[in-house]
């Protein structure tokens, strides 16, 4: 057993050297994630269905736990929007026994795929179920916090969207309009302190002024306290729940979407770290960490847990250095907790659904679901819609169980539809590798026959450039030792390229950018070439770094190794 390839980042990072330099900068990251997380982490608490406090336990104990045992340099874990849904009904339908129970199981089905490896296959999910799910999340958030946001007298809040908005209407001469003014105002400061101020933590500013307004002029509105009373100010003693077959014959289907989403958010949060900041995160040990702090919450009775990307990537633009920065934002939230319980208790319902509210915004990902929606093939729109309207609509579980069947029915079809009858295997391969030699002998337009300049690499993809494949283009450069200038990427053999792969495209184009390199694209098809100007593909790259032939694109190579580095870079 290779004992090394199991080291959490903190481990190892700690075994390459660590400095006072690098503690100082974790604490003043881990202590800037903690200001931001506090109010976050009571909203999806309070969201989801349970008291605030279990909000805060989650996040000291399970974003502990992610940090020092996961395998990402910058994760940052706790309570999410993901979840709110799914947590929501499984209290409705089970309580928040079946919850604990629910969570238990997800975090071993977390570990247990971080143990056997599986981390690499999450990737797999096709992008338009990924957006469909995720959009819909963020609409059902919305929805569910039109309650608290205008301040109605509602006790228990139906599930169902519908449901909900049925019963919106029959409170509309209920409105509480001290609460809807804390509410829009909140939102107003949220966006314009975000962009006025981006580095000031604009939640807290809003929850800090709402409380202040509300206790010095005694407004009657909802908050922390009148609602859920008093807060600890430590951590519960740790307790094993109560487990029955019963209850876990119950709830497992449950467990599946929560480990699934668990996945799902934690590893988008790593690429997006990476993408943020050159590194490299460790899937299964990503992995089994989730797993690890999800039953840890359980212990001390808190919700699941996963990686939240924004806060991760407040904690790598506030200067994080390591994984001690998200072990320092858990123990800064228990502090915090301690000092503050008396004063969390007058923050405004209305504050935090405003901070939901804009948060469902930030997650919806419209601008993606538009683009596949509006842009991309009737296919990948088909697939995008039923996840959506389905997880809107029914739940969350359907839709994305519904979303992955249709999109792996409709790969099939894809695949009778370009692939003839070829014992060939769909690769990204390397022209200068023996095995390629004899594929290329009779070939005019083979890359042994080329002089490929000193700063350039070519790589081809051969076959469909779909969900499958997709991922293999993002570690392409981490295969070459030196980064080249210029990047040609072959597609004369792609047929048909999906939403997925042209996610991909565009995630491999910035990352060839950020090391230097211009990505050129040889024997692009017309059907591909309107697919990249549909998706404005086509003006990222540039007209005239996508090519008809390896011949075009080796001398449009040439003309970029005579310019500056300088005025090649600044033309793209």
């Amino acid at each position: 057993m290779n004992v090394k390839y199991w080291l959490p980042r903190s481990f190892t990072i700690l075994q390459e050297g660590y400095s006072a330099r690098h503690f100082s900068s974790d604490i003043v990251a881990g202590s800037t994630v903690a200001i931001i997380a506090l109010p976050l982490a009571m909203a999806f608490a309070i969201a989801s269905g349970v008291g605030p406090e279990k909000g805060l336990f989650t996040a000291i104990v399970a974003g502990f736990i992610i940090s020092l045992l996961g395998g990402s340099r910058y994760q940052i874990g706790g309570p999410t929007g993901a979840f709110v849904v799914v947590l929501y009904t499984v209290i409705l339908k089970h309580g928040y026994d079946g919850l604990l129970m629910a969570t238990f199981l997800a975090g071993l089905m977390l570990f247990l795929m971080g143990a056997f490896k599986l981390g690499s296959i999450i990737k797999f999910i096709p992008y338009p179920v990924t957006v469909g799910f995720t959009t819909g999340i963020a609409l059902i958030i919305f929805s569910s916090q039109m309650k608290d946001f205008f301040g109605l007298p509602v006790a228990t809040m139906p599930a169902e969207f519908i449901e909900q908005w049925k019963l919106y209407s029959t409170q509309l001469s209920h409105i509480n309009y001290y609460a809807l003014t804390i509410g829009v105002v909140s939102i107003f400061l949220l966006i314009k302190l975000r962009h006025a101020f981006p580095k000031i933590p604009a939640p807290i500013i809003v929850i800090v002024l709402s409380s202040f307004m509300v206790y010095v002029f005694n407004l009657p509105v909802e908050t922390i306290g009148s609602k859920f009373g008093e807060l600890p100010s430590t951590l519960p003693s740790p307790q094993l729940p109560s487990f029955s077959f019963e209850k876990i014959r119950l709830v497992f289907p449950d467990a599946i979407t929560i480990a699934l989403l668990g996945a799902i958010e934690s590893l988008l949060s790593c690429v997006v770290a990476d993408g943020m900041t050159g590194d490299r995160h460790h899937s299964n040990k990503e992995l089994m960490a989730q797993g690890a702090a999800n039953v840890a919450s359980v212990f001390f009775g808190g919700i699941a847990a996963t990686g939240a990307i924004a806060r991760t990537a407040t904690n790598i633009k506030s200067g994080a250095y390591s994984p001690i920065s998200g072990m320092i934002h858990a123990i800064m939230l228990l502090v915090f907790m301690f000092v503050f319980s008396q004063l969390i208790v007058l923050i405004p319902l209305s504050a935090l659904a405003a901070i939901l509210v804009v948060v469902a915004w930030n997650m919806s990902e419209f601008h993606h679901f538009k683009a596949i929606a509006l842009k991309s093939e009737r296919n990948d729109t088909v697939v995008l819609l039923i996840t959506f309207l389905l997880t809107v609509l029914i739940d969350l579980n359907t839709g994305v169980q519904t979303g992955i069947m249709l999109a792996g029915l409709l790969f099939i079809k894809r695949m009778i539809d370009v692939t003839g009858i070829i014992d060939k295997k769909d690769q990204i391969r390397m022209p200068f590798d023996s095995a390629d030699e004899p594929y290329e002998t009779e070939d005019a337009f083979a890359i042994s026959k080329k002089n490929i300049p000193q700063g350039v690499e070519v790589y081809e993809i051969d076959g469909p450039f779909f969900f499958g494949v997709a991922d293999r283009l993002k570690n392409v450069l981490n295969e070459i030792a030196q980064n080249p200038k210029v990047f040609i990427l072959r597609m004369r053999h792609v047929p048909m390229v999906d939403a997925t792969g042209l996610h991909a495209l565009e995630e491999f184009l910035d990352l060839c950018k950020n090391n230097q390199t211009i990505l050129v694209l040889s024997g692009v098809n017309e059907h591909i070439k309107l697919k990249l100007k549909r998706m404005k593909l086509e003006e990222k790259i540039g007209h005239e770094n996508i090519t008809d032939n390896i011949d075009h694109a080796l001398i449009r190579a040439n003309e970029l190794l005579k310019k500056e580095p300088y005025n090649a870079l600044r033309e793209h």
